[in-house]
């Protein structure tokens, strides 16, 4: 049987390490974990403290190669690791200077489903490096949003308040919705690690009760065509494209091979940027509450327009 694998993302200092320990710390009793940490670098800081923690074994893979492209020194050691130790659960904890979209790939990958099932991906943040501009803008800190199935803020006892609402409103903006917790020196419950990657998700975004939502889902193999994506949405509500009444925002995420499409339109203007996501495609319309929408018809157009394929 596929031991459960889960990967724990952050940026640098965000209590990554700390988590992992308070996991380890309250797994159910008797169980054997084990962990996966890449310290980029030589020197293994982050494997020596979760070493210290009974009935874990660790195994480090140094200089960043967790991160790297293709994985394989990520692959021999875990494959290893798993022989050895044989343990109930799998942490995995990339540096935080890498991006985390490679080693999801591996670890969901072909070579490595017959040893490990991918379980909830956590992202812990610092809401101190959630308010810095340069770090939310940052590929790598975007990019482990994007991966996550929850977000964990930490550090709430300590971040200043404008500080956490900054974080709040960064992991209440994604979409679609994560499951977001907050706590203090990493306490989180460990039930929060099983279930499926894509278990923790939400169904749409937020809008006022003058508005009204209709979302549209796609199977999880669905792809598609990135230039009749970008049409149909920069077209939205205009003579030559499909009008729907009452119009207000949309939003949407469209898998288009391995990496996925984020779509937003507001206000007569589209803007696709390419996240590395991983779940199934999916859009939310926002429309006016007295607006009726033909949603057949608009469902029908997405369809052509990205061109779908299994």
């Amino acid at each position: 049987m596929p031991v459960p694998a889960n990967l724990v993302t952050g940026f640098l200092g965000a209590g990554k390490t700390t988590t992992i320990l308070h996991l380890l710390a309250h797994r159910p009793r008797g169980e054997r974990w084990a962990v996966l940490v890449n310290e980029f670098g030589e020197l293994g800081i982050d494997g020596a403290l979760l070493g210290e923690a009974e009935g874990v074994a660790v195994r480090e893979v140094a200089g960043g190669c967790v991160c790297c492209t293709g994985n394989v020194p990520m692959r021999v050691a875990l494959t290893q690791l798993l022989r050895v130790a044989r343990p109930a659960r799998v942490l995995v904890e990339p540096t935080g200077l890498g991006h985390a979209a490679g080693v999801f790939d591996t670890l969901a990958g072909d070579e490595l489903a017959r040893h490990v099932a991918l379980e909830s991906v956590l992202c812990v943040i610092d809401p101190q490096q959630a308010a810095d501009p340069r770090i939310a803008a940052s590929d790598a800190f975007r990019d482990q949003l994007s991966l996550a199935d929850v977000v964990v803020i930490n550090k709430r006892d300590v971040a200043p308040p404008e500080a956490l609402a900054a974080a709040r409103g960064v992991a209440g903006s994604l979409y679609p919705a994560r499951l977001v917790v907050e706590t203090e020196r990493g306490a989180l419950d460990p039930a929060i690690l099983g279930g499926p990657h894509g278990d923790h998700r939400g169904s749409g975004m937020p809008h006022a009760a003058s508005e009204q939502a209709w979302s549209l889902r796609f199977p999880r193999g669905t792809r598609f065509d990135r230039g009749r994506l970008g049409e149909f949405f920069s077209a939205l509500d205009r003579p030559a494209g499909v009008r729907i009444p009452g119009l207000l925002r949309v939003k949407g995420i469209f898998r288009i091979g391995r990496d996925a499409l984020l779509a937003e339109w507001v206000s007569g203007r589209a803007m696709l940027r390419e996240i590395p996501y991983r779940r199934d495609s999916r859009a939310t319309f926002i429309v006016a509450a007295d607006a009726d929408p033909d949603w057949i018809e608009v469902a029908a157009a997405l369809n052509r327009a990205a061109s779908l394929r299994q």
